[in-house]
């Protein structure tokens, strides 16, 4: 049977008038639950429809990876954005009564666009945790109660608002939300002195699948160990985190040096290599690699740039350098002496002269299409394999690595302590991204497939029993969940991201969420009887 255009026209708008009409219904459903069950009345101001000229902007105002912003990406009914903390608590209670898939987000950085975008399953909302973003400093006390939709920088402003003698060790890239972060882990530039952003943490507000506001009394030591690195999303709503604070010295010392494949890089960071977990537990240098033009026009070369933080004067850190790693040739005109609140813009990549206050902003300085994954090291990789390793590199527009090093703290503290499992024996831990700027299918496809590439070459230079991941790197490529996902079927990519801990994930999972409701693409899976 032939169909004429005026058929499908009507066919067409029949669909787009039944979808419509569902959305709204979804919508109000909700409304009117949350109404019955908030103790707080809610503004219309915190809902954002479909229909709602302002939708893309709100979905995509911190969405990090525009794979994930695509037309054909299945998009939230509808955006929700608590004012309260009560509102999350009426979300999670009225998302369940109604059986409506919830996804939430503090940051929008997840690499998978896990928690705004879901194609596991729909239809599903939105929960954004933009408006709770206090942040209350306790400088006598050490510590900060810090709710989930505040940025990292925002954080750090803060503390150093109270204190220049007080930081918290946590993530590099200052627009990072900080409910989902320290839930992967949260490593920065002060993890070889104080371990990550997870190891520091004493407390924690989360709702659960019952919409119970737990604290770490009330939720008991089994769960506040699971969310500490175990993942964002699995386990309920993390609304607020009590940090540790950590003692920075007044003055710290940044430096950048850059070294390209004719200044003899292969030969340095082979020594890095080497040397990079046994520097000064005070001493964080990490390598920035990517392709640069060269003089010569048409031509690119290799650059690492070694991007470090050290937590005291520039001529302590020329002695520990001229010590421990000569080979970079650190000269006193590379250092940099600066305040820890303005050495976080530097690590961040901010110009010269901006104010802290930039942090206040809590923007990104990226958007755009990317694909990373992560490896971790623990046997120096030889000079042969990082010729080959650059000449792949080349073959690409634009890829970075980043090289982060171990050591120090974190190879002090248990496999087990927390969740995140990558501690002694690491060397360093790899990101490999590559990012582009049209979103075709042919480019995305070409990209994608570099990555793979490059991420298979590299196999023979990484432990592979299991290979190891870093969780808040999201790799859907290491497997995914259907909607009742299997122990072993999330265990290929449950064990690179956590190792022996994830069984005791499981089991967590398996209590307090039984019915698996806080669910996504690589959530942790309960266990069915």
């Amino acid at each position: 049977m032939a169909f004429s255009s005026t058929m499908i026209l009507l066919l067409l708008l029949v669909l787009l008038s039944a979808f419509s009409a569902t959305s709204n219904s979804v919508q109000e459903n909700f409304m009117q639950c949350l109404d019955a069950n908030s103790e707080h009345p809610i503004p219309i101001s915190a809902f954002c429809s479909q229909t709602n000229s302002s939708f893309t902007s709100v979905l995509n105002s911190t969405a990090q990876n525009l794979r994930y912003l695509m037309p054909l990406v299945p998009k939230p009914e509808f955006i929700f954005i608590p004012v309260y903390e009560s509102h999350v608590k009426s979300a999670v209670i009225c998302a369940r009564k109604l059986a409506i898939h919830l996804r939430f987000r503090s940051g929008g950085h997840d690499y998978e666009g896990l928690s705004y975008a879901s194609e596991m399953e729909t239809p599903f909302i939105l929960l954004d945790l933009i408006q709770l973003r206090s942040i209350n400093v306790d400088i006598d006390d050490n510590s900060a109660w810090v709710q989930a939709g505040a940025t990292v920088g925002e954080v750090y402003y803060r503390i150093s608002e109270k204190s220049k003698t007080h930081g918290f060790p946590a993530g590099l890239c200052s627009s990072l939300g900080i409910g989902g972060h320290i839930t992967g882990g949260a490593y920065g530039s002060m993890m070889r002195k104080y371990g990550l952003g997870a190891d520091n943490v004493l407390d924690a507000r989360i709702v659960d699948v019952n919409g119970e506001i737990l604290d770490r009394a009330a939720m008991g030591e089994d769960l506040f160990w699971a969310i500490r690195g175990g993942g964002g999303a699995s386990f309920g709503v993390i609304i607020a985190w009590k940090i540790k604070l950590v003692a920075v010295p007044e003055t710290v010392t940044v430096f950048t040096v850059p070294k390209t494949l004719e200044q003899g890089a292969t030969k340095i960071l082979y020594r890095w290599q080497q040397v990079a977990d046994k520097l000064d537990d005070d001493l964080f240098i990490r390598v920035v690699i990517q392709v640069t033009k060269t003089s010569q026009k048409g031509k690119r070369t290799v650059t690492t740039a070694y991007n470090a933080l050290y937590l005291g004067d520039a001529e302590r850190l020329l002695q520990v350098m001229d010590q421990s790693f000569p080979e970079l040739g650190l000269a006193r005109k590379d250092c940099i002496e600066t305040s820890w609140i303005k050495s976080v813009l530097y690590i961040a990549g901010f110009p010269s002269e901006t104010p802290p206050e930039v942090l206040l902003e809590g923007k990104s300085l990226f958007k755009n299409y990317f694909k990373a994954k992560s490896d971790f090291v623990q046997q120096p990789i030889p000079e042969t394999a990082l010729e080959r390793l650059w000449e792949m590199l080349l073959e690409e527009e634009s890829p970075l690595m980043i090289w982060n090093p171990y050591g120090g703290m974190m190879a002090n503290i248990s496999d087990s302590a927390i969740p995140f499992p990558h501690r002694k024996g690491n060397l360093f831990k790899i990101q490999y991204v590559t990012s582009w700027y049209e979103g075709s299918k042919d480019a995305t496809r070409k990209h994608m497939d570099w990555i793979k590439g490059l991420y298979d070459y590299m196999s023979a230079y990484v432990p592979t029993s299991p290979r190891a991941a870093y969780v808040n790197y999201r790799d859907l490529d290491l497997g995914m969940n259907h909607k009742n996902a299997s122990f072993t079927e999330a265990s290929v990519w449950g064990a690179m991201y956590f190792k022996g801990n994830f069984r005791r994930l499981v089991k967590i999972k398996s209590q307090v969420d039984p019915g698996n409701f806080f669910r996504h693409e690589q959530s942790i899976p309960v266990v069915l009887e």
